[in-house]
C-alpha cells in the first residue's frame, strides 16, 4: 500500500520579504549575530588596506534578515550562486533556518562551492557538521575562530580562507587565538582591571554588577553599557561592569563569582539571554549564587525602537524567549528593555548594513531607579521598611474584598503581618484575624463609592499633592485619563469638604493595609463598558501617588491571583512611560503571591509590572463522596442490584423509587436520560453517574498562605498528588492507585484512572478491600462494580498515605510509590507553609528569591512544591510539547466522535478559546488540539524538542474531513505566545492551499476561497482578500485584555441576551496572525462564529472547576452567546476534561456545570469547608452563585433545579444562611439578589412559588 508524505509547512509571521541589495562575493558570511559582522567588517578593512586589489570580495549579512523564503530565493540568485566558499553560523540548529539550509545545501552540491554550516554557539551539531562540505580540521579551524570571536581571530579567518582563493599572496594565517573570556569594563577603557573599576567609585556605596557579552567589547558597541554606568552612578551606586563569553563558560563563571564575592554585590544586572538551568531540571548553581542578591535581567532588544514605540508587542518573539522566558528560569526579575539595534552605517565593502546597540536613556533611568529602590530594602533595617499590603476587589463589592483564586487572602494577610512584625518591621494595631482584617478595612471607603459617606475616612490625598504629581506624568497619560474622565474634581472619591481624595487604606505604622482601587467600569459603566482598553481614573492614580510620593513606600504586595494593575492599557512587555502600568507603579519593588498552577497570569505581572512571584499552594483537595438525596439515590440502585439476584418481586417497587427520586431532583436531566428510554439504560446511567460524582476531585477549603494542610487535609492532598503517574509508569513515580491495583487485584487490564465505573466487576475481591464494605462503621456500599472496586482503592490509598495501614512487604509497587510519598512529596508539602513565609521576607529584605517551576500539582507535577519560589512558566519554543500534541490529537479524535455520535455528521467549524495560563501548565494543549482538528502536526528540532514548523498529515491519513477551527484568544496568549500564533495561521492557510481535496474533506480551502472571492468582487486587492478569508485568530484589542462580560453581569448593564453577545464580539473581534497584529475585524469575526458546529473549551486540571472564575463564562459564555445570536440557533458547547493526560473526556457544557454543582456547589463537604474561612467561605459562596447566574445568562445550559439546589444548600438551609448572614452579610445580600435577578429575568423557574416570595420578603 502507498502512504502519502506529509507535507511540510513553514511557520511565518506575515513579513514581506527582503532584498538585500548585495552583488555577488567570492565569500559570504552569514550570522545571526551582528557583532561578530561587525567584527569581520573591520577584519575585511584592515586587509584591504594591507592588500589591496588581492583581497577577495567578502559578503556579510544577517540571517535575521533571512527569514523570510523569497529572502532567501533572493539571495540565493542574486549573491550566493557566484560564491567561493560559503560560512553560516545558525544559533539552535538547522530547525531555525531549515529552507536556508535546504537551498544552501542544494546549492553548494550542485556547484561544488565549499560550505560551512556552523552551530551558533560552541556545542557541536552533528547535523549540520553532516551537511556541510567541508569537513575535519578545516571546519573545526573556521569554527574555532567564531567562537573565540574578536578583530584578530576574524582576521585570521579571513586570511585562512582567501588562501584557498588567491595562493599568489602569502596571507600568513594565524591559528585561533583563545581571547579573555571574561574580564572589567569601564568607559574609555576597554579593559579594565577591579582596582581600576574600584578607583572610580565613591566608597561605601552600593556595588551593582552590570553583567554582559564580550562581544560588545569586541564589536566596540557599549554606547548602552556606558549609559547604564552613568545612570547607576547618578544614583549613588557604584557599577561594576564585566564582560563574559558566556555565563556557562567556566573561565568567565569563575571571575564573576570571585568578583561578586570580592565586592560583595548588592544587586546583580544582567544583560545576557538564555538560562543557565534548564526548565524541569534541577536548579544550576551559577555565578550569581556567589551573593544572595536580586538579578536584573535588562533586555538589549535585538528589534529597532522605531517598531518598540510604534508598536503594543513590544519585544519580537525571539527576544521574549531568549531575553524573557528562559532568564526567568533562573529566578531573573524583568527589569525594562534599555536598548534596541539602529543602524551603524553601511559597510561599502561588504555590503552590510552594520548595526548597533543603542540606549534609550529614560529606559535606562528607570532600570537605575529600579535597582536603587531595590537596594533601598536590602540596605535598610526592617523596622525602617515602609510595605504596601494591596487586596483587590473585584466585582467592586463589599461582599468581594480580598480577591485570591484558591487563597484565604485576608487570613493569609494576617499571617504573613505576624510575620513580618516578629521579624522587626513596625507594625502597629494589627487585627486578630482575617474577619477583623475586612471589617476594619470595610469601616473605611471601598469602590462602593455610593456609601462614602458613610464611611471612616482615615486616609486622604489632598488634590494640589494629586496635581503635582499628575502633572509629572507623560503628556500622553495626562491626556487620556483627562479626556476619558474629565477633571480630577470630578471623581467620585473626591471630597470637595476637604479638596482632597478618599483612599481605601488601613494604616498600621510602617505597613498599611489597601485595597485596590477599581479600573472605573464601575463609574460610569453604560459609557465603558464597550472599551477593552478604558483607562484607570482619577482616584486609582490617586491611591498609587499616595502610597509612592505621601507614604514613601519601599515595596507594594499585590496579595493574591489577582489585582487589575498589571492589565492595564499598554505594551505586552518592555513598557515604555506611556504604558499605564508603569505610569501608575513606577520603579516600584513589586511582590506577588500568586497561586502556583496559574503561571500565566503571574507572569503577567512579572512580566509588565516587575513582579517577584510568591507562588502559594493550591487548596486542599479531597473527593466528593456522596451525600443526601445522592446518597439515598445510591444505595437504592444498590439494593436493586442485590435484589435482581436475591429478590427479583422487589425489582418493580425499587425501579418506580430510583426513577421518581431521580426525577425529582433533576438527575434524568444531568444523566441525559430521554424521554421514554428503557428503564435498565437509565438505572445504568445513574449508577456511572452517581460512580463519578463521589469520585470527583473538588476543594476541602482554602489555603491560607504561610500554612500547610495538616490532618486529613493533608492526608487527602497527598492523596490526590499520588493519583496520576509523576513522569514515570513505574517506580517510585508511578501512580500510586495503579500500583495497588498492580498489586493486589492482579489484573494487568485494569487501569484505575480509566474504566467505566457502571461495568460489572469480574475480578478478584481481596479482603484489605472488600473490608471496606464490610466495617461497623462503614458507609461503603456493596463490592458491584468497577466504580465500587476504585473506591475502595481510594479508601486503601489513604490508609497508606496516613499510615492506618501499613503496606504488605509482597505489594513492591505499592511499597515504592509510598516511598516517594513520604520521602518526597509529603515534605515538599509540609514545607510550602514556612517556604512561603521565608520567601516573602527574603524578598522585603532585598535577598534572592528561588526560582521555582509551575502548574498544576495533581496534574503529575509535585515537583512544583514546596512553594515560596518565584515561579517560572516554559521556553514557549518549544510549545506545543510532543506530550502535549499526543494529548491534543487524542483529544481531537474524542472531540469527532462526540460529535458525529451527537449530531451524525463529522463538524465542519469549530470555535475554539484559548488561554496562555493553561497552554503554559500544559505545554500547547489546546493550540495542539487545534492543529489536529484541521490535520497537521507540528515537527520539532530532534536535539532541542523546539518546534520548527507543521505537517500537513495527508487526508487519506486522516481518516476523517478537516476541521476548520476559529480561535479565541486571550490577551495574554496574544503576549506570550507570537510563535503560536504565527504556527497556527501559517497552518490555516497552508490547508487551504490543499485545493486538490474536495470541499467536504478541506472546508478551509473551500471556504477561504469562497470569502476570498467575494472580498475581491467588494474592491480589495487579491492579496487583502486572501489575508482577511484566512484570518482564524481573534482576540482582544492591542495592549487591551479580556472578554468583555464582567462589568455588563455585574453591572447589570444588559436588556437582553443581544447585549452580551455585542460585548463579546466587541472585545473580541481583532484578527492576529499574518502580519495582522490585532487588526479591528468585526465583520469576519462574526462571520467566522455564524458558521461553527460546535464551542469548544478545554479545562487542564481538577484543581479549580468552571464556577470558580469568571474568565469561563465570559470567553465559553461569551462565545455561546454570540454564536446563538449570530446563527438564530443554540451552539453545542463541548467542555473537555483534560485533567488526566491518559484519557481526556469530552463532555458537554450542560453536563460538566451539572457534575460541578452537585459535586462542589452544593456539596456538603464543600460547603463546610470554606465556612472554616469566615468572610472568605462566604465570598467564595456568593462568586459561585454570581458565576452560575453568569453562565445561564451567556451559555443558556443552567437548568432550573441547578438554581434549585444552590437556593436550598445556600439560603434555605438555616446554618448556612446564618452563618453567611455572620461573617458576610454583603454576600447574603448579593446572592439572594442574584437569584432574584435569575427569576426576573426568565433563567430560573423555581419548582415552589414561595422561593420568589421570600427572595423579595428578606432583600
Amino acid at each position: 500500500m502507498h502512504l502519502l508524505a506529509a507535507q511540510p509547512g513553514m511557520v511565518t509571521d506575515g513579513s514581506e520579504a527582503v532584498d538585500l541589495g548585495q552583488q555577488p562575493g567570492d565569500v559570504v558570511i552569514l550570522s545571526a549575530a551582528e557583532s561578530e559582522l561587525a567584527c569581520l567588517a573591520g577584519a575585511q578593512a584592515r586587509l584591504s588596506d594591507a592588500f589591496g586589489d588581492n583581497v577577495p570580495s567578502l559578503r556579510l549579512a544577517s540571517l535575521l534578515q533571512l527569514g523570510h523564503n523569497m529572502s532567501v530565493d533572493l539571495y540565493v540568485d542574486d549573491v550566493l550562486g557566484d560564491a567561493k566558499f560559503i560560512i553560516v553560523r545558525i544559533l539552535g540548529g538547522r530547525g531555525y533556518w531549515e529552507y536556508g539550509v535546504e537551498q544552501l545545501v542544494a546549492l553548494a552540491r550542485s556547484r561544488d562551492i565549499p560550505l560551512v554550516l556552523l552551530p551558533g554557539d560552541d556545542q557541536p551539531d552533528a547535523e549540520l557538521l553532516s551537511l556541510s562540505t567541508v569537513k575535519g580540521a578545516e571546519y573545526q579551524h573556521i569554527w574555532r575562530y567564531l567562537i573565540e570571536g574578536g578583530p584578530q581571530n576574524s582576521e585570521n579567518l579571513l586570511r585562512l580562507i582567501y588562501e584557498k582563493l588567491n595562493v599568489n599572496v602569502n596571507w600568513n594565517w594565524s591559528p585561533a587565538a583563545p581571547l579573555v573570556k571574561a574580564g572589567g569594563y569601564w568607559p574609555g577603557k576597554s579593559q579594565a582591571n577591579l582596582a581600576e573599576i574600584r578607583s572610580n567609585w565613591i566608597e561605601n556605596q552600593p556595588v551593582t554588577p552590570i553583567v554582559f557579552y564580550r562581544s560588545l567589547v569586541q564589536a566596540g558597541n557599549l554606547d548602552v553599557i556606558d549609559a547604564m554606568v552613568e545612570e547607576l552612578c547618578a544614583n549613588q551606586l557604584n557599577p561594576l561592569p564585566i564582560f563574559v563569553a558566556s555565563l556557562k563558560d567556566p573561565v568567565a563563571s569563575a571571575l564573576v563569582s570571585d568578583w561578586l564575592t570580592e565586592t560583595r554585590a548588592d544587586l546583580i544586572m544582567n544583560t545576557t539571554g538564555f538560562a543557565l538551568s534548564v526548565p524541569g531540571s534541577q536548579r544550576f548553581d551559577g555565578p550569581f549564587d556567589a551573593v544572595d542578591a536580586p538579578v536584573f535581567q535588562v533586555v538589549l532588544s535585538g528589534g529597532s525602537e522605531g517598531a518598540w514605540r510604534d508598536g503594543v508587542n513590544g519585544l519580537t518573539a525571539r527576544d521574549i524567549a531568549m531575553n524573557v522566558a528562559l532568564p526567568e528560569v533562573d529566578g531573573r526579575i524583568l527589569a525594562r528593555a534599555i536598548s534596541f539595534k539602529g543602524s551603524a552605517g553601511k559597510d561599502d565593502l561588504t555590503q552590510i548594513d552594520l548595526v548597533k546597540y543603542i540606549p534609550v536613556r529614560d529606559r535606562v533611568a528607570f532600570t537605575a531607579k529600579l535597582a536603587a529602590n531595590w537596594i533601598k530594602l536590602r540596605t535598610s533595617k526592617a523596622s525602617d521598611r515602609k510595605i504596601a499590603m494591596v487586596m483587590a476587589n473585584y466585582p467592586n463589592k463589599d461582599a468581594r474584598l480580598g480577591n485570591g483564586v484558591g487563597l484565604d487572602t485576608p487570613a493569609g494577610m494576617i499571617e504573613t503581618l505576624r510575620a513580618m512584625r516578629t521579624d522587626g518591621y513596625a507594625i502597629a494595631d494589627l487585627p486578630e484575624n482575617g474577619d477583623a482584617l475586612i471589617a476594619a478595612i470595610k469601616a473605611g471607603p471601598t469602590n462602593d463609592f455610593t456609601s462614602l459617606g458613610q464611611r471612616d475616612i482615615r486616609v486622604t490625598l489632598p488634590m494640589a499633592d494629586y496635581q503635582a504629581a499628575f502633572a509629572a506624568l507623560p503628556q500622553s497619560i495626562q491626556g487620556q485619563v483627562t479626556e476619558a474622565w474629565g477633571d480630577a474634581k470630578t471623581d467620585p472619591f473626591y471630597l470637595p469638604d476637604q479638596d482632597s481624595f478618599a483612599l481605601s487604606i488601613l494604616p498600621m505604622g510602617n505597613v498599611i493595609v489597601g485595597l485596590q482601587p477599581a479600573r472605573g467600569y464601575n463609574i460610569d459603566p453604560l459609557e465603558s463598558y464597550h472599551s477593552p482598553d478604558l483607562v484607570p481614573p482619577h482616584n486609582y492614580f490617586a491611591f498609587y501617588i499616595w502610597l509612592r510620593h505621601v507614604f514613601g513606600v519601599d515595596a507594594i504586595i499585590h496579595f493574591g491571583k489577582h489585582g487589575n494593575m498589571e492589565w492595564l492599557p499598554g505594551k505586552s512587555l518592555a513598557l515604555s512611560e506611556d504604558c499605564f502600568p508603569e505610569a501608575v507603579f513606577g520603579p516600584t519593588p513589586h511582590f506577588y503571591p500568586f497561586i502556583v498552577n496559574d503561571p500565566g497570569e503571574g507572569t503577567q505581572a512579572k512580566r509588565r509590572a516587575q513582579a517577584v512571584i510568591l507562588d502559594h499552594l493550591t487548596p486542599p483537595l479531597t473527593r466528593a463522596e456522596s451525600y443526601g438525596p445522592l446518597k439515598d439515590l445510591e444505595a437504592l440502585v444498590d439494593e436493586y442490584y442485590d435484589a435482581a439476584a436475591v429478590d427479583p418481586r422487589r425489582l418493580v417497587i425499587l425501579k418506580r423509587d430510583i426513577l421518581e427520586l431521580a426525577i425529582r431532583i433533576g438527575l434524568d436531566r444531568d444523566c441525559g436520560i430521554e424521554a421514554g428510554e428503557d428503564e435498565e439504560s437509565a438505572l445504568a446511567k445513574f449508577d456511572n453517574y452517581l460512580c463519578e460524582l463521589k469520585e470527583l476531585q473538588i476543594r476541602d477549603g482554602l489555603h491560607i498562605f504561610g500554612k500547610a494542610p495538616e490532618g486529613d487535609l493533608l492526608t487527602d492532598l497527598l492523596v490526590a498528588l499520588a493519583r496520576l503517574p509523576r513522569g514515570a509508569d513505574h517506580g517510585p513515580k508511578a501512580s500510586l492507585h495503579r500500583a495497588i491495583a498492580k498489586d493486589i487485584l492482579a489484573d494487568p487490564a485494569f487501569d484505575p484512572l480509566d474504566c467505566a465505573f457502571a461495568e460489572f466487576w469480574p475480578g478478584a475481591k481481596p479482603e484489605i478491600l472488600a473490608a471496606y464494605g464490610t466495617k461497623d462503621d462503614s458507609d461503603i456500599g456493596p463490592w458491584r462494580t468497577t466504580g465500587d472496586t476504585v473506591e475502595r482503592i481510594e479508601l486503601l490509598a489513604r490508609d497508606l498515605v496516613n499510615g492506618t495501614i501499613t503496606a504488605d512487604p509482597s505489594w513492591g509497587a505499592v511499597i515504592d510509590v509510598i516511598s516517594d510519598v513520604e520521602t518526597n512529596i509529603r515534605p515538599a508539602v509540609t514545607g510550602c507553609g514556612p517556604a512561603e513565609i521565608s520567601g516573602i521576607l527574603r524578598g522585603l529584605a532585598g535577598k534572592f528569591v528561588e526560582p521555582g517551576p509551575s502548574g498544576a500539582p495533581t496534574r503529575g507535577r509535585p515537583d512544583v512544591l514546596p512553594t515560596g519560589r518565584n515561579f517560572y512558566s516554559v521556553d514557549t519554543r518549544t510549545v506545543p510539547t510532543p506530550a502535549a500534541w499526543q494529548l491534543g490529537w487524542k483529544s481531537a479524535e474524542l472531540l469527532l466522535e462526540r460529535h458525529v455520535q451527537d449530531h451524525g455528521e463529522w463538524p465542519s467549524a469549530l470555535g475554539l478559546s484559548v488561554w496562555g495560563t493553561s497552554n503554559m501548565r500544559t505545554g500547547g494543549d489546546d493550540i495542539a488540539q487545534a492543529l489536529a482538528l484541521m490535520g497537521v502536526r507540528p515537527t520539532w528540532d530532534s536535539a532541542s524538542r523546539r518546534v520548527t514548523g507543521f505537517e500537513i498529515m495527508p487526508a487519506s491519513l486522516l481518516g476523517r474531513p478537516r476541521v476548520d477551527v476559529t480561535l479565541r484568544i486571550s490577551g495574554f496568549f496574544r503576549d506570550a505566545f507570537p510563535g503560536l500564533i504565527d504556527l497556527f495561521d501559517s497552518a490555516v492557510r497552508a490547508v487551504a492551499d490543499q485545493t486538490d481535496e474536495p470541499a467536504d474533506i478541506n472546508p478551509i480551502a473551500a471556504r477561504i476561497a469562497k470569502e476570498t472571492a467575494k472580498l475581491s468582487d467588494q474592491g480589495m486587492t487579491a492579496d487583502q482578500a486572501r489575508q482577511q478569508a484566512g484570518f482564524r485568530v481573534f482576540g482582544s484589542k492591542p495592549g487591551a485584555y479580556g472578554a468583555g462580560l464582567q462589568a455588563m453581569i455585574d453591572e447589570k448593564l444588559w436588556e437582553d441576551e443581544v447585549d452580551l453577545a455585542d460585548a463579546y464580539l466587541a472585545w473580541g473581534s481583532y484578527a492576529y496572525g499574518n502580519g495582522a497584529e490585532g487588526v479591528a475585524a468585526r465583520k469576519l469575526f462574526e462571520t467566522r462564529l455564524s458558521n461553527v458546529d460546535a464551542i469548544v473549551h478545554n479545562q487542564d486540571n481538577r484543581e479549580h472547576d468552571l464556577l470558580d472564575s469568571d474568565d469561563y463564562y465570559q470567553f465559553e459564555g461569551g462565545m455561546t452567546s454570540a454564536v446563538r445570536n449570530l446563527s438564530g440557533k443554540q451552539p453545542t458547547v463541548y467542555h473537555s476534561d483534560h485533567s488526566r493526560p491518559e484519557s481526556p473526556k469530552i463532555r458537554t457544557l450542560e453536563e460538566e456545570i451539572a457534575r460541578v454543582v452537585r459535586a462542589r456547589v452544593v456539596n456538603p463537604k464543600w460547603i463546610n469547608g470554606v465556612m472554616r474561612h469566615g468572610y472568605k467561605g462566604a465570598f467564595e459562596m456568593a462568586a459561585t452563585v454570581d458565576y452560575l447566574f453568569a453562565f445561564a445568562a451567556t451559555a443558556r445550559c443552567v437548568a432550573d433545579h441547578h438554581f434549585d439546589l444552590v437556593y436550598d444548600a445556600y439560603l434555605d438551609d438555616p446554618k448556612v444562611r446564618d452563618f453567611i448572614a455572620e461573617h458576610n452579610p454583603d454576600a447574603l445580600r448579593d446572592i439572594r439578589d442574584r437569584l432574584r435577578e435569575a427569576i426576573e429575568r426568565g433563567l430560573w423557574q423555581p419548582r415552589r412559588n414561595s422561593v420568589s416570595s421570600n427572595l423579595m420578603d428578606r432583600s
